[in-house]
């Protein structure tokens, strides 16, 4: 590019700028009026919904875990075992399941997740670790495993 004066160099500004401003405005695609045509409009839209999509990538985690914690103490419920207790037993016993495998065996696999809480029940009271709840259910008596055997 040849520039025959100082002040067409100074305005030329060349491909980066025309670069920089496409991709702002490959983001803004979707935005509606001047968010998506003015430049000086949809660089502070476009940082605005990129603060919003990094927030939300973390409010999704946490409403998963959220999901998972209430799923796994809904399968507790009929055996009597208190979340911590299970977590507490499940590292004694090494078994490296985290929330997300438990809730989808406690979805899924019932029997699976059944053996599972009853290992960990039976630890927990070999141990002496607190949290496990006598609970009456049709006329049978759901308590350590120690009393089913």
């Amino acid at each position: 590019m040849v520039f025959t004066t100082l002040a067409t160099f100074v305005r030329s500004r060349g491909p980066d700028e025309f670069w920089r401003k496409r991709k702002i405005f490959k983001i803004a695609a979707h935005f509606i009026g001047r968010r998506r045509n003015c430049y000086s409009v949809a660089i502070r839209n476009v940082h605005r919904a990129l603060a919003y999509a990094t927030k939300g990538r973390q409010l999704k985690k946490d409403d998963m875990q959220e999901l998972w914690d209430t799923r796994i103490e809904g399968a507790l419920t009929q055996f009597g075992i208190t979340p911590d207790t299970l977590r507490h037993s499940l590292s004694r016993n090494d078994i490296m399941l985290n929330r997300k495998a438990l809730a989808d065996l406690a979805i899924w696999e019932p029997k699976t997740f059944e053996a599972i809480v009853n290992t960990c029940r039976q630890r927990a009271v070999n141990d002496g670790i607190e949290g496990i709840n006598e609970r009456q259910t049709d006329n049978k008596l759901v308590a350590g495993v120690a009393e089913r055997l």
